[in-house]
């Protein structure tokens, strides 16, 4: 993680933003993270690492890091909040429902659908982007969701 640590930082300042430990603690905390995190998560994890992190701060730091590709935005049922360290590579989610785990997989073979979809509505698809919810193994046991 230092190493993506050093990186991310690397490209804020590339950008013009200022290398600030409340930056470095942002960062640290989406990359360490294996779940997608709403900026309160961030906000509320990173003031017990710096107690004077600010709420602002967090939210511009998300942005920049969206802008520059380094995080996305995840979609779930209550909106576009839950921010995710971005994938190196052409790749789709798998979230867990129940403990809100994020995985990355690759392999879609997504090219009959997107021909039927073009010649039924003649929209020219350029990108897609795949989300699948279901409940990681940790959350199942003989198939039935663990409740907390």
């Amino acid at each position: 993680m230092a190493q993506y640590s050093e990186t991310w930082m690397k490209l804020l300042a590339a950008d013009g933003c200022r290398q600030t430990p409340a930056r470095r603690v942002i960062v640290d905390i989406l990359l360490e993270s294996p779940r997608a995190l709403e900026p309160m998560e961030v906000f509320s994890a990173g003031r017990e690492r710096l107690a004077n992190l600010g709420l602002v701060t967090v939210y511009r730091t998300l942005e920049k890091l969206e802008e520059l590709g380094l995080v996305q935005r995840v979609h779930h049922h209550g909106g576009c909040n839950l921010y995710l360290r971005a994938t190196n590579a052409h790749e789709h989610l798998l979230i867990c429902s129940h403990c809100g785990k994020a995985e990355y997989f690759s392999g879609d073979n997504l090219s009959a659908l997107m021909a039927d979809i073009t010649r039924t509505t003649g929209f020219a698809i350029t990108e897609h982007w795949l989300q699948l919810f279901g409940t990681c193994p940790a959350c199942t046991r003989s198939g039935e969701v663990i409740h907390a």
